[in-house]
């Protein structure tokens, strides 16, 4: 199979091409719905998307957001284990596919074979249709729940899926995804529960015998005292025009936060610590809030420290600190 590289662009062009013609205001009841079902607090044993202007709905709604979430986790575990490249990849609650879209392009050199499981038949039907050409995948049709059985694969991709399941659901996914893959990515929502959730997948991880690889500095117990406060990072998402139409607003862009843990059967190299808020910039100095081996700290960079004052200029929200070259 000749399979085109994906990339955001790439993406937004295959779904307008898809969602041309489908009613705006039918669309929008749809996204009003998803967006109740997204910020809700109940776990469903059904479908959240029921069928195809659902699903096209969503697709204009989250894919572009999900998309540059889960590449900005991509990343990071690519900075940790440079050398590995997954050959196989299963994307569990894939729906639409929008972290398959992200991981063909993070190892778009050679991109895994990619199989999606969701419970969603018309979801899977769409993601087949907008991946035509650009991904090599396999759609197939699963409960996602404790009878899921994967088969063995490199990396297995967890992207928004936790809320939608009860307790007993989720630990069982993430126990199963530790049994079969290399490599766990989980991604949910950048809130408290999201990052609840998070937490618990990544403790399931670790006894399971996975090293963090990111975004945490070490496996050792999260610093963040319970209640208190939330690991989340952000992404930059660009606004289509149908994109805009589906959701309302006016700007160009909207900010994704989102919390994950990305963690491994083989070794990594964890960032030395990691910028956990927006950096402040001021008058000759930044401010950095960051997680390291022993807890959370700020630092201070003064224009005085040089090159290093202008890298800090220049660091983002969730990026390896110190940079490279200076650690």
């Amino acid at each position: 199979m000749n399979v085109s590289p994906p990339s955001a662009e790439s993406l937004r062009a295959a779904l307008a091409g898809l969602l041309d013609g489908l009613p705006p205001t039918q669309a929008a009841r749809a996204v009003e719905r998803l967006i109740a079902n997204y910020r809700g607090t109940t776990p469903t044993d059904a479908p959240v998307l029921r069928d195809r202007s659902d699903v096209a709905a969503y697709a204009a709604y989250r894919m572009p957001a999900t998309f540059e979430a889960v590449r900005g986790v991509l990343d990071a575990l690519r900075e940790a284990a440079p050398d590995w490249a997954p050959a196989t990849h299963t994307d569990v609650g894939g729906g639409t596919g929008a972290a398959s879209w992200a991981v063909a392009e993070a190892w778009e050199e050679a991109p895994p074979r990619t199989t999606v499981l969701d419970w969603a038949e018309p979801a899977l039907a769409l993601g087949r249709e907008l991946a035509a050409g650009a991904l090599d995948a396999e759609w197939r049709r699963e409960r996602i729940g404790t009878a899921l059985r994967l088969a063995d694969t490199d990396l297995v991709t967890v992207s928004y899926v936790l809320k939608e399941l009860t307790e007993a659901d989720r630990t069982a996914l993430v126990t199963e995804a530790a049994r079969a893959a290399q490599a766990v990515v989980v991604v949910e929502p950048g809130t408290p529960d999201g990052y609840e959730r998070i937490i618990a997948a990544r403790t399931l991880l670790i006894d399971a015998g996975f090293t963090v690889a990111a975004p945490c500095p070490h496996s050792g117990a999260c610093p963040i005292a319970p209640g208190t406060d939330w690991c989340h990072f952000s992404a930059r998402v660009s606004r289509s025009s149908l994109h805009r139409q589906v959701k309302g607003g006016s700007l160009p862009y909207e900010d994704e936060k989102y919390s994950y843990v990305a963690a491994t059967r083989f070794p990594v190299t964890p960032t030395p610590a990691r910028i956990t808020r927006r950096p402040q910039i001021r008058k000759g100095l930044v401010q950095l809030e960051l997680c390291g081996p022993d807890g959370l700290a700020r630092e201070t960079v003064t224009k005085r420290r040089g090159p290093l004052y202008k890298q800090a200029r220049d660091a983002d929200w969730g990026d390896s600190w110190p940079p490279e070259q200076d650690a």
